[in-house]
């Protein structure tokens, strides 16, 4: 099997994504999240250039790392400074990495226009500064910045700086897509005008501006690259860099190549969530391999073909990544969706499938008034209960009715206050309830005069909160009178659940919502013992 080296910068390119910000104690927490997952090199930061990443290098020093190396990050020497007193160099070295990566420019433009020297004077920056830092006894990386547009501009300039980095006793040339706008095809072209040239290792570096990044990773492997530089979940600047999460996987599973253990990668979901988390950003649900979507499955078809053979609608195991498939429920579904999710939640459906045939007919009919069910898996476990022949419903409503009244403060002839407050009946087994609460709005006052009239049967129910609680307009056309579906995340601390309620009337959207979240959690607790 082929050998090809990770290399992780998610600490340093990862980190210029918008809206992310590591902590010290973030980046040492990723750093050995990382080394779990194998990865061969670590990229943690520029030293020197803030205080953060200074003291990231100090306190890294005492990590234990099993897999991975730590790799300081700079730039080639000013054009002005001495190479031994060069204070970009000097903090390369006093960050005690044994792995170092440069970066310098390969694209004439740059030189001549953005670092404003001549195209010799950057040829023997690039010389120096290597040759500095390999006697210092290191290990040395040369990032090519903007290699492929300068291949495209000036060829022969842009070979020249990787021939120069090459003869100084680079470890490494990394040929870097910095503006992430090179096509495949441009890719294949400019490796094989450099393997011709230089005979030192080479890694890709590939941003995806052109949504292009994994790929173009890929076909620099097959072209014979031997070091992939990425991100996790690709975050960083502009359009990110290229994903590690989806280029490892399709390394290992689909291209034979040997980069991490089967252990490892059965950890990469996990540490896709983790690094998400601790970059304060929401996990994209889209992301290949790792996403909560990759292997969710809605078409009836694709799920009656999942039933028989997963791999017929799925492209690796989802499990080789520490992922799992996932069924929904929708008016697209099919029998199969209905039956493969009553056997994921333990709910026997008879095996001619008229019980599951109902619950699909029953979803079709709710959907077409404004339910949906994707997000709502408590009020579609609670339909799969409802289908079965002994069902009988733990409370049901009567009636209710809410007032909103809008009083004047007797205090201030200029100021006034909302009242509101909510009436319901409720039946529990023989008795008629009907109590009255009021609250901060409708929606408050119909929850507590519900609990009200149940707490007497069911006084666990005190630990049932409501968590969040969201509206959405579905007819907008139709003005105040729209269709509206709520959507309500109710929890009892130790877990969370989902239920939908929809109807032209908002206030028994909300109340359709709020009578499943609180029957599904006695459904729960009364076959388990208690709500988990």
């Amino acid at each position: 099997m082929a050998k090809v080296q990770l290399y992780d910068t998610t600490l340093r390119d990862g980190a210029q994504q918008e809206g992310v910000s590591f902590s010290v104690s973030d980046k040492l927490k990723i750093t050995k999240k990382l080394d779990e997952l194998g990865i061969q090199f670590i990229e943690g930061g520029w030293p020197g250039a803030n205080p953060k990443d200074t003291e990231f290098f100090i306190k890294a020093q005492n990590l234990n790392l099993q897999h991975s190396v730590l790799v300081a990050f700079g730039s080639t020497k000013h054009p002005d400074s001495k190479v031994g007193k060069d204070a970009s160099l000097q903090a390369l070295v006093e960050a005690k990495t044994k792995v170092v990566t440069i970066v310098g420019k390969s694209w004439d433009l740059h030189v001549t226009q953005v670092l404003e020297i001549s195209l010799e004077n950057n040829l023997r920056l690039i010389t120096e500064s290597i040759a500095f830092l390999k006697s210092k006894g290191l290990t040395v990386f040369f990032d090519a910045e903007h290699f492929f547009d300068g291949y495209k501009a000036n060829p022969g300039y842009a070979i020249k700086t990787v021939e120069a980095a090459a003869n100084a006793g680079a470890d490494c040339v990394v040929l870097c897509d910095t503006n992430g706008g090179a096509l495949p095809s441009e890719i294949v072209a400019a490796i094989d005008a450099v393997k011709k040239a230089v005979a030192v290792p080479l890694g890709i570096h590939v941003h995806n501006d052109g949504e292009l990044a994994v790929a173009n990773s890929l076909t620099a492997v097959q072209c014979g690259v031997i070091q992939v530089q990425g991100t996790i979940n690709g975050y960083g600047e502009r359009c990110g860099n290229a994903n590690l999460c989806s280029i490892i996987p399709a390394l290992k599973l689909k291209m034979g190549m040997d980069c991490i253990t089967e252990k490892q990668l059965a950890k990469l979901t996990e540490v896709s969530r983790y690094i998400a988390e601790l970059a304060n950003l929401a996990p994209s649900s889209n992301l290949p391999y790792v996403g909560t979507s990759a292997f969710t499955h809605k078409a009836g078809l694709h799920v009656s073909g999942l039933l028989k053979r997963e791999e017929s609608y799925q492209h690796i195991n989802p499990e080789l990544v520490g992922n799992r498939p996932k069924v929904v429920v929708s008016e697209l579904s099919g029998k199969s969706n209905i039956i493969y999710k009553a056997k994921e939640l333990g709910i026997a459906l008879p095996p001619k499938g008229e019980e599951a045939r109902q619950v699909l007919e029953q979803i079709k009919l709710m959907e077409s008034r404004g339910f949906q069910y994707e997000d709502a898996d408590a009020s579609f476990e609670l339909l799969l209960h409802r289908a079965q022949p002994e069902y009988k419903p733990l409370f049901e409503l009567i009636d209710f009715m809410v007032v909103v009244e809008r009083h004047r403060r007797p205090s201030r002839e200029d100021e006034s206050e909302l009242l509101s407050e909510a009436t319901v009946k409720v039946k529990v087994g023989d008795r008629i309830i009907h109590t009255a609460a009021e609250g901060n709005g409708p929606v408050n006052a119909l929850d507590r005069a519900l609990r009200k009239a149940l707490l007497e049967f069911y006084p666990d129910l005190t630990v049932v909160e409501l968590v969040d609680y969201k509206v959405r307009i579905l007819e907008e056309s139709a003005g105040t009178g729209s269709q509206v579906r709520v959507l309500i995340e109710s929890s009892d601390r130790l877990m969370q659940w989902r239920t939908v309620g929809s109807s032209t009337n908002i206030i028994e959207a909300s109340w359709l919502a709020l009578a499943d979240s609180m029957e599904y959690w006695l459904i729960k607790r009364n076959k388990t013992g208690n709500a988990t």
